[in-house]
């Protein structure tokens, strides 16, 4: 669960720059509905623009991910998770595979560029950064040793990645199909499951194969495109989109609230500058990634809870019937062009629908969130008055070598993180631990959560503390 909570952190970064993307892309489709910009070059100028970041978020997350699981943030991690993210979306594109097989890549490798492989990517490239960063190697290979080796043992085990991908990643997906194929023709009940699945399985970005069944034409559905020409039949096409409206609309919005109140005093003008700008993307675009990933990682009972109610939405809305559909996705503004194609029925039924899982949002989140003390943002772990304490030393260097003493030395530290207030750290042998030493630095405190953990409560001036210590190390 930590190193869940600590992916989560690392993901706030790239996460961060993704609401006024989605925001600027739905305001470009919205002048120009049909030619997303071919009929209006204001429109074009926006969709561009906003897509630039939403289409490439896989990337930010393997540059973020990489930064954030780093020990010490240092940018040449960041370059690592780029040569990963390089390698394996490269090794595994359409018509490589073609190339290595002979014949036509399975329909699985068309989505291999996707939010999963970007983290999996970033992951790489921290953990051959923190393991390979200071590797010294013999005079005539010294220009490759330390962090110049980084890139490439990252090259060596991306490879490795591609090549077990390279079996699994097919199965899975083609798995997924065939289980949305299986589940299609339940009606209602299989519309919930599916749209329940569609939010479980976007972390690990295997919603496509779904997508691909309910959607398009793999099984004969094509839900969205029939939507849209005016086929099928009224009543039952769009079944399979028309749940998601209640849910970027109003629901995401309205667990966006609950999580900001429930974040912490000190935190919550930061929260708000988050969580406001994602639930605002939800609502107008329906983009819900910026939303979605603040919490994914952070607190992942939260995400199941958040995937269950999209089921029961899409289950209700199927059942009503009320139909709406969408071409980039279930926002305010692809739900009133809806309103224009014939198979459009009882779009209005969904805003009391919307209505009330805003309601059931807010009080679930905000009792599940109680109830479990999950980590969402503004809902760390220091003290209210923590950013009280003032170092009794501002010597950083001295305070952080004392610190250092105190745990046993850098061969006993295995990795080093600060937040708001608190130095925070993971040690190999806790017997070498001497809170004294600590404590004469002129820390406010010691806090030993496991055997292995470690936390320094230094107060407001933790990062120059953080700074020189991992200089020490």
């Amino acid at each position: 669960m930590k190193y869940l909570q600590r992916l989560g952190k690392s993901l706030m970064l790239p996460v961060a720059t993704l609401p006024a993307a989605g925001i600027l892309m739905g305001i470009g489709y919205w002048i120009d509905p049909t030619g997303w910009g071919s009929n209006n070059v204001v429109a074009a100028f926006l969709v561009k623009g906003g897509g630039a970041l939403i289409n490439n978020i896989p990337l930010l997350f393997a540059i973020g991910v990489a930064i954030g699981m780093a020990d010490d943030k240092d940018g040449t991690s960041a370059l690592a998770g780029l040569v990963s993210w390089l390698l394996i979306t490269t090794l595994l594109a359409s018509d490589a595979i073609a190339m290595y097989t002979g014949a036509e890549a399975d329909p699985a490798f068309s989505h291999i560029q996707n939010a999963f492989i970007g983290i999996l990517s970033g992951l790489i490239g921290s953990s051959c950064y923190n393991r390979f960063k200071n590797t010294k190697l013999p005079d005539y290979l010294s220009f490759f040793g330390g962090k110049r080796s980084v890139a490439i043992v990252t090259a060596g085990f991306s490879i490795l990645a591609s090549v077990i991908l390279f079996f699994i990643w097919p199965v899975v997906y083609n798995a997924l199909v065939a289980f949305g194929i299986a589940i299609m023709g339940t009606g209602a009940l299989g519309a919930g499951i599916y749209a329940f699945f569609n939010r479980l399985l976007i972390p690990i970005g295997l919603h496509h194969a779904l997508n691909s069944v309910f959607w398009s034409d793999v099984a004969g559905i094509n839900d969205l495109a029939n939507f849209w020409a005016g086929k099928g039949e009224l009543g039952k096409t769009g079944m399979y989109m028309s749940g998601f409206f209640p849910i970027m609309m109003f629901g995401l919005p309205g667990g966006a609230l609950a999580m900001y109140h429930t974040a912490k005093t000190k935190n919550k003008k930061i929260a708000a500058g988050l969580l406001a700008s994602a639930a605002l993307c939800s609502f107008l675009t329906g983009v819900t990634e910026p939303l979605e990933f603040s919490f994914m990682f952070l607190a992942p009972v939260l995400y199941v809870v958040h995937a269950l109610l999209t089921g029961i939405s899409a289950a209700i809305v199927a059942l009503l019937p009320a139909r709406a559909g969408f071409n980039f996705s279930a926002g305010l503004i692809d739900y009133i062009l809806s309103f224009r194609s014939p198979m459009a029925l009882n779009p209005l039924l969904l805003l009391p629908v919307g209505v009330g899982f805003s309601v059931i949002y807010y009080f679930v989140f905000r009792i599940v969130i109680k109830a479990f003390n999950l980590k969402t943002p503004g809902r760390e772990d220091d003290e209210e008055d923590e950013l009280k304490v003032n170092l009794a030393n501002n010597d950083f260097t001295a305070v952080a070598a004392i610190i250092l003493e105190g745990l046993g030395g850098k061969e006993n530290v295995t990795s080093v993180d600060n937040c708001v207030t608190r130095l925070r750290l993971e040690i190999k042998d806790y017997t070498r631990v001497n809170e004294k030493k600590i404590k004469s630095a002129g820390v406010a405190g010691v806090i030993r959560p496991s055997k292995t953990s470690v936390q320094v409560v230094i107060g407001p001036k933790v990062q120059f503390v953080a700074d020189e210590f991992n200089k020490l190390l």
